[in-house]
This record gives C-alpha cells, sequence and structure tokens, in this order.
C-alpha cells in the first residue's frame, strides 16, 4: 500500500520507520527544501531515534507528496496546521484519507486539528486522527504500545484502524473525535504540570495530578459535546504514563528545567495548548484549576512554587461534581 508522510521530524520519521519496516508499505516523505530536520534525514535517512530503510524515499514538492498515496500521515507541529492545511488545501486533493498524528489544539482559536483541516480541504476526502501513547525511542525498538484511531465516519476509523494495525501497534477504534483530540492535547498540559511537580521535589503529587487531571479534563469534554468516558482511554488517561513519568517526554522535561529555571532547548507543544485550553475552559464556563494553574506559570509569569502551593490550598470540596 502507497502511504505518504507529511513531516520528516522525530514522530513524523517514526511513522515512516512504521509504515515500511513494521508494515511493508510504500512510504514517500515530504519537508520543506531548507529545513534542516528535511536535509539531514533524506541525506543520512537516520536521526537519533531510528534508521530509515533504502525502501522509503524523500520530496520537497507537496503534489508530488499527495499525488503518491491514498493514505495521507501529517505529522507536523500542532500550531503549523491553520497555515500548513491551506497549502494543503490549494492543491484540490480528494477522496484521500489524512491521518492526522498530532496532539495539539489552536491557541488563538482553540480549534482541534480536524477542524482546521475539514474547513481548508473538499469534502470528498475522510479524515481521521491517530492519538495514544508512545515515544519514537521506544517504538523503533519494537517495544509494543496501544493507541487509538478516531474520527467522524465509523467506516473510515475501522478501515484505517485495520490497515495500520499490527504485533507492534494495537490500535482501538474511538467514537469520539472531540474527546479524543482535546484529551491528546490536554495531556501534554498535565505533562509540564508533572515536570514542575518533578522539579519541586513532589514527585509523589502525580497520582493525584492524574486523578484530579483527567476529571477536569473530562468535564471540558463533556461541556465540548464528547463523552466522558473517552477521558479515561488511551488518548488522555493511557497517554500520561508515557508524559508524566518518562523521561523521554519533553513536556514533562520542559516543566521540570521551567522550575528549576533552566534554559530549555525547544518549546513543549503543551505550552501553546494551555492557551487553548484556557481559551475553551473560559468559552465552556468549566472550572479547569490544573490547566489554569499550568497557564498562568507558563504565560503570566506566576511563581510555579507558590502557584503549586496555592493549587494544593485551594478550599476542600467533594471529590466529584459532574
Amino acid at each position: 500500500m502507497k502511504v505518504t508522510i507529511l513531516g520528516c521530524g522525530r514522530w513524523a520519521s517514526l511513522h515512516a520507520w512504521y509504515q515500511a519496516i513494521v508494515l511493508g508499505n510504500d512510504v514517500l516523505v515530504w519537508g520543506l527544501a531548507d529545513d534542516e530536520l528535511y536535509k539531514s534525514i533524506s541525506k543520512t535517512r537516520k536521526n537519533k531515534y531510528l534508521e530509515l530503510p533504502e525502501s522509503v524515499n524523500f520530496t520537497d514538492s507537496l503534489k508530488d507528496a499527495m499525488n503518491h498515496a491514498e493514505y495521507i500521515i501529517i505529522a507536523i507541529s500542532a500550531q503549523g496546521m491553520p497555515g500548513f492545511s491551506k497549502r494543503v488545501g490549494a492543491l484540490n486533493p480528494k477522496n484521500k484519507t489524512f491521518v492526522l498524528c498530532m496532539k495539539g489544539i489552536i491557541n488563538d482559536t482553540g480549534e482541534r486539528l480536524s477542524q482546521v483541516l475539514t474547513k481548508n480541504v473538499d469534502k470528498s476526502n475522510k479524515i481521521t486522527v491517530w492519538l495514544g501513547p508512545g515515544h519514537a525511542q521506544e517504538l523503533s525498538k519494537m517495544q509494543p504500545n496501544v493507541m487509538v484511531i478516531d474520527g467522524d465516519d465509523p467506516g473510515v476509523v475501522e478501515d484505517v484502524a485495520s490497515k495500520f494495525k499490527s504485533k507492534l501497534i494495537r490500535l482501538y477504534q474511538g467514537d469520539d473525535l472531540i474527546g479524543v483530540e482535546i484529551g491528546a492535547a490536554a495531556k501534554n498540559v498535565m505533562g509540564i504540570t508533572a515536570g514542575l511537580l518533578d522539579g519541586a521535589g513532589l514527585s509523589s503529587l502525580k497520582g493525584a495530578l492524574m486523578a484530579r487531571g483527567v476529571y477536569e479534563v473530562a468535564k471540558l469534554i463533556v461541556a465540548m459535546g464528547g463523552k466522558q468516558l473517552t477521558a479515561y482511554g488511551m488518548s488522555h488517561i493511557g497517554d500520561f504514563e508515557a508524559t508524566l513519568f518518562s523521561q523521554n517526554s519533553n513536556n514533562r522535561r520542559y516543566g521540570e528545567m521551567l522550575y528549576k529555571g533552566e534554559k530549555s532547548e525547544y518549546l513543549a507543544e503543551g505550552v501553546a495548548t494551555s492557551k487553548a485550553l484556557h481559551l475553551l475552559a473560559q468559552k465552556h464556563g468549566v472550572e479547569m484549576p490544573i490547566s489554569e494553574l499550568c497557564y498562568r506559570i507558563l504565560h503570566e509569569d506566576k511563581c510555579p512554587d507558590e502557584g503549586l502551593k496555592e493549587l494544593f490550598m485551594r478550599e476542600h470540596s467533594k471529590e466529584f461534581r459532574f
């Protein structure tokens, strides 16, 4: 089967490796001609996470990449999706199956990534998301994982899940696109908060963070029209271990360095997502104290130590108030 990968970063390269090595598909990887990641991987066929086989081809032509396959996997920066979707839409693709493999919400609009792509491409195209736990460092070493495919069309979801499953990755079929996308993105904000706890020497509170974090995310999902139970599925709480406890998590590491006053070499996706959650919580009237604390620390210069103490000392209440 022919598959196109749009993107050439860590997660995109993992999907290229998975499609070629594990599934044996005909893979074409697209990247920007002047992008250092693209120039490096297209020349050496490897990065610090994995090595791609000779069967994988590369192109810097978005048109050629779109024409190569019916199944188009997109794995770019989530905040780059609005502009990139317009570029894709300008090529007027039809009858393609898009699979979005990013976790994020547009920070200035609160839009989900599938919403952004849907409004920019022809209605004949099918749009799904592929989300859940996993790190390129572990999957490329053949450590198995479980993830979820979701979308508006159950038949398309089943098709993608059945074609892309393997002994390495078990794929569930979701039935709540809103909940899956919000949950996956919010998980990165919880990851930054977990890093703050690690930096403060309060790692034992990460259990409470998981319990209370999933509760407030579930409330937001319901307020937006999704299903409460989805927050307890693979895209959100299922992904917590890979973010809250793993040394490979960019978001957790970012939070830890932030608490310690150390400068990070990258900007974690959860930084932008915290803005989006703040926007959505206000729009839907949902109280999200953990997400709000993360937002205030990241964007309003709230002292992390002071903020964590205030969160812990909030007025006591009933545990659940759905």
